[in-house]
């Protein structure tokens, strides 16, 4: 185990963002990411020169490599490789046609309102795109065992395996060894597992980081005995049992219970930009749309219906149904907020977040977040913080301009009391790398 972590310390390098970094004034607002390996690949009608490498090499080694004597012959074989090869040129052909028609308008870089979609992994704090999320995680991950193998290996569990009952199931059983085991300090038989055993194959082994869980906790490999069998099988022994192993052991039970998945977290890439005549101008790359070009263009002969539907009473089962049907249609939305002093503030948000998130994310940007305030919502709809309505529901997504405004009762109590609001409004570190929309 120890050189596995060792060559994959090696290979991984982490790049951090800490949390108050920003980004420079120029013309990018692209943040520091870790290099992405994605690029867009042109249409195939034919085989690729690498389909060709690859099969001319498969044919080579059938040809060279022994085989032993088997009823087929040399020309059934070059057949197969060649079905082989047609079936991958014809999948490939298909993924490149599927690629097309699902392209959104594409957008030269320069002219984006935001360059991407970016995460940042809550062990490392890299930020990555969406593609690099879940290989660094892991890596992170298993680079935690040498910190704390308990830690990393109840993350493993709970975020490499997606079947969350499976992982539940793993997780009570291994619960009832630990609770066997401080029950009965002194059954040697609660101290053995052993790994032939249909409950620990079918509900345990399947789920990746329980081994590794279980070797944290003492739990040793050694091969015993077993009654009526000539050779000897694997067990995993516990051999310490002392009253304070047994404490530590019952803690790290219920720090498997508390276990949840690690997920990257969606960087807002909050920015400040001077007023401006373009602020309800929008540019978005390919990442916010899970839409093809038709749908989309269709999508916008329809806004206006949209917001007219918006004002009707609709049920709760109405709302939730056309809520799912915007998260198909929109990954993320990306939002800009007019303040008092014409300033406007842009954050990235999931199309399904729920208005306290956007509040939430204005009120830290503010210098007096304590206030109350409104957001008025293209149309004049009034959004309220307390309402657990997500974004693609209020007509929020894929982009809109909202304006804030003070609450004017609170306003008042202050500029009777002879104070005044704050300016500029928005938080020093955020006006530091205030831009110009062009």
């Amino acid at each position: 185990m120890k050189k596995l972590f060792d060559g994959i310390k090696k290979d991984i390098k982490f790049k951090t963002a800490g949390p108050g970094k920003k980004l420079t004034d120029d013309t990018s607002t692209k943040p520091d990411v870790v290099q992405s390996s994605s690029r867009a690949r042109p249409n195939h009608h034919g085989p690729s020169e690498g389909s060709q490498r690859a099969g001319a090499a498969a044919l080579a080694r059938i040809e060279q490599i022994p085989r032993p004597k088997v009823h087929t012959s040399q020309d059934a074989i070059r057949n197969q490789v060649k079905r082989e090869l047609e079936a991958a040129s014809l999948a490939e052909k298909d993924k490149a046609e599927s690629e097309e028609r699902s392209k959104v308008p594409v957008i030269a870089p320069a002219c984006l309102s935001v360059s991407g979609v970016y995460f940042t992994c809550p062990l490392t704090g890299a930020t990555l795109t969406k593609s690099e999320r879940e290989v660094h995680i892991k890596e992170a991950i298993l680079m935690r065992f040498e910190e704390d193998a308990v830690e990393a290996s109840v993350m493993m569990i709970h975020t490499f395996n997606k079947d969350k009952d499976k992982v539940k199931a793993a997780v009570d059983i291994m619960s009832k060894y630990i609770e066997n085991i401080c029950k009965n300090p002194t059954e040697e038989k609660y101290r053995k597992i052993k790994l032939s055993n249909k409950v620990y194959q079918d509900k345990v082994r399947s789920v990746e980081g329980t081994r590794e869980f279980l070797e944290a906790l003492g739990f040793t490999s050694i091969m015993l005995p077993v009654e009526g069998k000539e050779e000897d099988e694997e067990f995993l022994v516990l051999l310490e049992h002392s009253p304070d192993a047994l404490e530590l052991m019952q803690e790290r039970r219920d720090r498997l219970h508390r276990g949840e998945p690690v997920r990257a977290q969606l960087d807002r890439q909050p920015q400040a930009f001077r007023s401006s005549p373009n602020a309800q101008r929008f540019e978005l790359p390919q990442e916010f749309y899970n839409l093809t070009a038709e749908e989309l263009k269709k999508e916008q002969l329809q806004r206006s219906e949209i917001v007219e539907k918006n004002a009707m009473l609709r049920t709760k089962a109405m709302r939730e149904k056309e809520e799912q049907r915007e998260r198909r249609k929109y990954n993320y939305t990306l939002l800009r907020i007019r303040l008092p002093d014409g300033t406007l503030l842009q954050g990235t948000f999931y199309a399904w977040d729920r208005l306290p998130v956007l509040f939430a994310f204005l009120r830290e940007s503010l210098v007096d977040g304590w206030q109350p305030f409104e957001l008025i919502a293209p149309g004049g709809q009034k959004l309220k913080e307390t309402e657990e309505v997500a974004l693609a529901e209020c007509n929020l997504v894929p982009a809109a301009l909202l304006t804030f405004v003070w609450d004017a009762a609170v306003q008042a109590d202050i500029a009777a009391a002879g104070g005044k609001s704050p300016a500029p409004l928005l938080k020093p570190e955020l006006l530091e790398t205030i831009r110009t929309l062009s």
